[in-house]
């Protein structure tokens, strides 16, 4: 099913609440949106071999109101005519975008929320990408709402559904994800290498090279694994997850550690004022020597540790699940916290370069490259999830909700 229709989103918005309305109220919702322009309710062509007077808004409406019935989402109110509502479906449950279907959901003037499979999305767009940056599904034993791969499923999902954006990858681009390191062997205290093996296959199917892994220290992570650390007691709590980097060619990196410098410390400015090492010393049987004057240069900040300490509790998310209780909507079990893609999106790419995240979710990585000067590029296969991540995105600059399809 292809919904080649512009007005099947704001239809669908129309009847977000849950409210029985009828198609006259429907059509008083849509205009006073604009989603229709004005006047278009009283045009009439003729239609068919009969060549009979019709208003096309109004087929294609009543095509619209046809199609979310039969994906689940409305539905008739028994026994009054021209009433419809959204289903329960539709106002809670995760609705996957359909096969080869991609919406617009919003834009600003830097970017497209799109939703649609990314295997979808991306094979239709030629736009040069700079930076992959995901959290893709982790393969769990329980999978979270929005569902995902087994263990043996995982490295094939990842390199089929980043497959298309890679093609899009400039020289010197990067791929960088966001894993769990925590994948078990069933029933044993032993780690699965679906992490060792998805580099491997990364690297030998795209030819890509492995840049870095950055660790994520996560302060605030919940206590697990519960049955080999808590019950069992046989392993130390996780405290963080992997960020791995990969490029298509590591000689045109766009990645500079002198876009995310940190503060230095008192005791390093205090050095620096008095002119650097006074004294001489050799460590490591020679491999580090410090010499009288090392580090007297001053310098705008100190590089950052590929250790990244970051607690997955997010203001910017706070509100957003406020936001999307009140409409109605799902939250989205899985957090990735916006300074941390704000510090990724800085280190890897230069303003106004293309940021892609084909597993948005609610968009933190889009909005770190909104927030941060890049143009960006983000799909979601779940409808609600892009329902709610516009009120992220409603104050900045260009924003729409004109729920326009393409593709």
């Amino acid at each position: 099913m292809n919904l080649q229709n512009d007005l099947f989103g704001p239809l669908l918005a129309a009847y977000t609440s849950g409210e029985a309305i009828t198609n006259d109220e429907l059509y008083e919702k849509l205009e006073t949106s604009e989603a229709i322009p004005p006047g278009a309710l009283l045009e009439r062509i003729p239609v068919g071999k009969s060549k009979q007077m019709h208003n096309p808004t109004r087929r294609r409406l009543r095509w619209a109101q046809q199609t979310c019935k039969a994906l689940g989402l409305l539905e008739k109110v028994p026994g009054q005519r021209g009433v419809w509502r959204s289903t329960a479906k539709a106002r809670g449950e995760l609705t996957p975008a359909p096969h080869r279907t991609v919406l617009l959901g919003f834009s600003t003037k830097l970017g497209l929320a799109l939703w649609g499979s990314c295997t979808n999305v991306f094979k239709g767009i030629s736009e040069p990408v700079h930076c992959v940056l995901a959290s893709p599904p982790y393969c769990l034993s329980r999978p979270r709402a929005y569902g995902g791969p087994t263990e043996s499923e995982y490295v094939e999902f990842i390199c089929q559904s980043l497959e298309p954006v890679i093609k899009l990858l400039v020289p010197g681009g990067t791929v960088t994800l966001n894993i769990s390191n925590d994948t078990f062997l069933a029933g044993h205290p032993a780690r699965s290498t679906v992490k060792e093996r998805l580099v491997l296959a990364l690297c030998d199917s795209f030819q890509l090279y492995k840049v870095d892994e950055v660790v994520w220290s996560n302060p605030s992570k919940a206590p697990g694994p519960i049955a080999w650390a808590s019950k069992e007691r046989f392993l130390l709590n996780t405290g963080y997850e992997p960020i791995l980097i990969f490029t298509n060619d590591p000689t045109r990196l766009f990645t500079s550690n002198q876009r995310v410098l940190q503060p230095h410390s008192e005791r390093h400015l205090k050095l620096i004022a008095k002119g650097g090492e006074q004294r001489t010393g050799s460590y490591g049987d020679g491999a580090n020597r410090i010499k009288p004057g090392a580090f007297a240069n001053p310098t705008a900040g100190k590089i950052p540790k590929n250790v990244l300490t970051f607690g997955h509790k997010c203001p910017s998310q706070t509100g957003l699940r406020k936001h999307v209780a009140a409409e109605g909507l799902p939250a989205h079990g899985a957090t990735f916290p916006l300074a941390l893609a704000k510090f990724l999106v800085e280190y890897l790419t230069e303003p106004e370069q293309m940021v892609v995240d084909p597993f948005s979710g609610w968009f933190t990585a889009p909005l770190a490259a909104e927030m941060t000067g890049r143009r960006w590029m983000g799909s979601e296969k779940h409808l609600q999830y892009v329902e709610g991540a516009r009120y992220r995105f409603k104050d900045c600059e260009g924003f729409s909700a004109e729920h326009r399809l393409a593709a």
